[in-house]
């Protein structure tokens, strides 16, 4: 992924994150509900292992072999939790003119259950680290640890939970690994309009799904979620699309103690796999993403992009902290 700037945008997040969205009032009855609903205990540290058994395949750069072993083990883990599992095959042209064979990963639970919730994130990663600060790295492919493989640990470990202690059959829920969302121009071959470069597997989905009919009341999407200094501020696309999105899942993490962490300020615009779920699928969908302006890349985690984006920059403590508040969200939706 990578920044979107524009300003008009961040004008109006900023003057729009300081108050709250409309959103319906919820009746004694579904009060009640809610807090006789059980959260099951999310583990960092199992989501840590699903983030390390991804980086043991090396790069999942599309193309490569480590991207193809890797796909056959998502699917077959996935196979494991999931009430179905589809792999959506397709194929997408880079900005380099090369095409490649995608594969957008579905898992879904409670299939036929009319009100479903979104949950994404992306499975390949880059295949240039173009900001590491050795100019003789930029062209190597990057582990993705936190670029990419948290997201998808995490996820992971809300299957096995949904596993375990199945949701209400009212409610669905579909986990979508996106492919092919790290392949955009390198850095030093940037231009001024590439958006439609970046996301290709979430482009593909959104005018594709895997129903033709798909709809989901809302979705959550997962991008650099396990360094340990993570802070998420409320992204300026997530609050333009899906103010109230926004709204639950901040008001979530602040009422479990996290609330330095989901911190309410608005933050950057951020190109991503929720841009296309928005535009085109219009399902209101926001990112949960460590944007860091402080940074030396000056938007995301220090590491973003480089080789140091590695297994020993991810915090299972971190993970366990995002893994609270999204299964917190899901199962309180019932």
């Amino acid at each position: 992924m990578k920044p979107f700037f524009y300003l008009l945008l961040v004008l109006i997040c900023v003057s729009s994150c300081g108050q709250r969205s409309s959103k319906p009032v919820s009746d004694d009855s579904a009060a009640i509900k809610k807090l006789a609903v059980t959260i099951p205990e999310f583990s960092g540290d199992s989501a840590y292992m699903f983030v390390a058994e991804q980086l043991a395949f090396g790069p999942r750069v599309p193309g490569s072999e480590a991207h193809t072993e890797c796909a056959v083990w998502l699917i077959e883990t996935m196979k494991t939790f999931a009430d179905t599992v589809i792999v959506q095959n397709f194929k997408a042209r880079t900005y380099n003119k090369l095409v490649f064979d995608g594969q957008n990963i579905i898992s879904s639970f409670n299939p036929l259950a009319k009100k479903r919730i979104l949950l994404a994130s992306h499975w390949d990663s880059r295949p240039y680290a173009d900001h590491d600060p050795d100019p003789a790295n930029r062209r190597i492919p990057i582990d993705g640890a936190n670029d990419g493989a948290s997201g998808i640990g995490v996820l992971m470990e809300i299957a096995r939970l949904m596993h375990h202690q199945p949701l209400d059959d009212k409610l669905g829920v579909d986990l979508i690994f996106f492919d092919l969302e790290d392949y955009g121009p390198h850095q030093e071959e940037r231009t001024y309009n590439d958006e439609e470069f970046w996301a290709l597997g979430a482009q593909y989905w959104a005018r594709n799904p895997h129903n033709r009919s798909y709809q989901a009341h809302y979705g959550i999407l997962l991008d650099m979620v396990g360094a340990s200094d993570a802070v998420f501020p409320r992204e300026t696309f997530s609050q333009q699309y899906a103010p109230w999105v926004l709204d639950k899942v901040w008001d979530n993490a602040s009422r479990l103690g996290y609330g330095n962490i989901f911190v309410n300020k608005p933050g950057l615009p951020i190109s991503d796999d929720h841009i296309p779920v928005n535009r085109i699928a219009g399902i209101p969908m926001i990112n949960i993403i460590h944007i860091d302006p402080n940074s030396s890349n000056g938007t995301f985690f220090e590491y973003w992009h480089t080789l140091e984006d590695n297994l020993k920059h991810i915090d299972p403590v971190m993970l366990a902290i995002v893994g609270r508040v999204l299964a917190t969200t899901v199962y309180e939706s019932q």
